[in-house]
């Protein structure tokens, strides 16, 4: 990955109110850290910045980052993330990873597939993306912005691996070898669509409905208390359950020698 300039200065507004002061001036807060250093803030130009992203095959930059007017002016460094806006896409802020060159580091590259795949072509198949970004490790000036896939063999049922993607000399790809990242399978039919739509809500019912449990714990135990309930004390008009106090089998008179012989023995 070829290194391209950048320009910054040291930020001193700082927090939600100086971020906010800044891209209305036009500028970009950043932040940038490494093990050489304590992280410090910077400040961009944001036209520079967006013409840098808007040349670029994607957001995984390396920078000669000249920092004004400061103690260690000129910095090598990666680009780690950029943060949109979520309606207008501007960029909000970014954040650099300072490197040496002779160190590898680490880093999420992009998958881009070239080509038509023979089995979506001729066989009616559908081609379907895995993986879209894989680790890669290597030293700065070797990390490729992305990794070209050719799918244009594929036929249904066929698959290419992490292991299979080719990469340039000096770069190692991480992750299970065997993990697929592009492949083309049948399309599914009307049946089968409207099945898998059939399971997806029948799921999603299911674990709202443990959700719900969980939330209310009081919820669910009110019917098993309510049933105890029911046991202990029945309704007043069941019979059965309740006898009425005028029912002799039930409850005799205070009166009704049979149902006191004891009480007749002593007298």
């Amino acid at each position: 990955m070829k290194s391209v300039p950048l320009n910054s200065v040291s930020r001193t507004l700082a927090r939600r109110a100086g971020a906010k002061k800044l891209r209305e001036e036009g500028r970009i807060p950043a932040v940038i850290y490494g093990r050489q250093a304590r992280p410090q803030n910077l400040e961009l130009n944001a036209k520079e910045l967006q013409d840098l992203i808007n040349h670029s095959v994607s957001e995984n930059l390396l920078v000669d980052l000249a920092v004004k007017d400061d103690a260690r002016p000129q910095r090598l460094a990666l680009v780690q993330e950029v943060q949109h806006h979520p309606l207008s896409g501007n960029v909000l802020h970014v954040d650099f990873h300072e490197v040496a060159a002779d160190e590898k580091v680490t880093i999420m590259v992009p998958v881009e597939t070239v080509g038509e795949a023979e089995g979506v072509k001729t066989e009616g198949g559908v081609l379907e993306h895995a993986l879209f970004k894989i680790k890669v490790r290597a030293l700065p000036k070797d990390l490729p912005e992305q990794l070209i896939v050719d799918v244009s063999h594929l036929k249904i049922g066929n698959s290419i691996h992490i292991g299979e993607i080719p990469v340039p000399a000096g770069v190692e790809l991480l992750g299970d070898k065997k993990a697929s990242v592009v492949s083309v399978a049948m399309p599914r039919t009307e049946e089968e669509e409207a099945a898998a739509t059939a399971e997806a809500a029948t799921g999603a019912g299911e674990v709202e409905m443990i959700k719900e449990k969980k939330e209310d714990g009081t919820e669910g135990a009110a019917p098993a208390a309510k049933g105890a309930a029911d046991k202990a004390a029945p309704a007043a008009g069941d019979k059965k359950a309740a006898p009425a106090a005028g029912d002799k089998k039930a409850a005799p008179a205070a009166g009704d020698k049979k149902a006191a012989p004891g009480a007749e023995k002593k007298k």
